[in-house]
C-alpha cells in the first residue's frame, strides 16, 4: 500500500540553499555543497576508482539529488551503476531546481533528472546509471530492501537533530545490506555514530573533514 509523499517544509538561505524547518539543518554545505559531496562521499568511498559494471551505491537521505549528480559527473563509463536512496521527505522538483542553480556544473545531468522527477518517476534512468529512490522512513524500508551496497553515502541530517537516521539499529541494517568489503562514508564524526558502525561490523576511520569540519568518518565492512 503506497502512502502520499510528504514534501519537506523549507526555508531558504541566500536564495538557493534549502534549510529543513523540521530538522533546522541545511541540505548541503554552506561552503560548497558539490565540493563537500566529492570530498566526503566520493573520495571517502574511493570513488570513482572502484566503479565497475553492476556497482551498487546506497544512500540515506536523497535531498536535492546532489550526491547522485556528483556520482554521474564522476562516472566515466566503467559499466552500468546502480544507485538506491532512501528518503522520507522528497523535495518537489521546483525546489530541487532552485537549489541546483547554485551548481551549474550539474547541468549536463540536472535536466534529465528534473524532467523524470517532476513526472513522478522514482526510478530514474541515465545512460550509465539507474537510480531508485525509495520514499518512506528508512527504518521501515531498509530492512526490506533486497540489495547490498558496495558503497554507502550516509547523508542524513545532523545526528544531533535527526537521531533516528543514525540509530544503532539502523546502522546494523546498513551493515547487513553491505557487500563483503563494502564501504561507507559520512560527514559526521559523532562518537555514538562511529561506535554504532563499529558494533555493526565496520572498521571505522576518522578522516579530515571538508571545509571547516575537522573530521568525517569512513569505513569498510570487515565482519558481522
Amino acid at each position: 500500500m503506497s502512502h502520499p509523499e510528504q514534501p519537506p517544509q523549507l526555508d531558504w538561505r541566500d536564495e538557493t540553499i534549502p534549510v529543513s524547518r523540521q530538522f533546522d539543518d541545511p541540505y548541503f554545505s554552506l561552503g560548497g555543497g558539490l565540493d563537500e559531496t566529492r570530498h566526503v562521499f566520493l573520495i571517502g568511498n574511493d570513488l570513482p576508482n572502484r566503479f565497475k559494471d553492476g556497482f551498487q551505491i546506497a544512500e540515506l537521505g536523497f535531498g536535492t539529488g546532489l550526491n547522485l549528480l556528483a556520482t554521474l559527473l564522476a562516472h566515466r563509463g566503467d559499466g552500468h551503476l546502480h544507485y538506491t536512496s532512501f528518503e522520507a521527505y522528497p523535495m518537489p522538483a521546483e525546489d530541487i531546481a532552485r537549489a541546483l542553480t547554485a551548481f551549474p556544473e550539474t547541468a549536463p545531468f540536472a535536466s534529465a533528472f528534473l524532467d523524470q522527477w517532476a513526472s513522478g518517476a522514482r526510478t530514474l534512468h541515465f545512460p550509465s546509471l539507474t537510480a531508485q529512490i525509495i520514499i518512506s522512513d528508512a527504518r521501515e524500508t531498509l530492512p526490506a530492501w533486497a540489495g547490498r551496497a558496495d558503497a554507502w553515502f550516509l547523508d542524513g541530517f545532523s545526528p544531533a537533530k535527526n537521531p533516528e537516521l543514525w540509530s544503532p539499529d539502523l546502522m546494523t541494517e546498513v551493515a547487513r545490506h553491505t557487500a563483503p568489503g563494502g564501504t561507507f562514508a559520512t560527514y559526521t564524526a559523532a562518537g555514538h555514530v562511529r561506535r554504532a558502525l563499529q558494533d555493526a561490523g565496520f572498521t571505522v576511520t576518522r578522516s579530515p573533514g571538508f571545509g571547516r569540519k575537522r573530521h568525517m568518518s569512513r569505513g569498510i565492512l570487515t565482519g558481522l
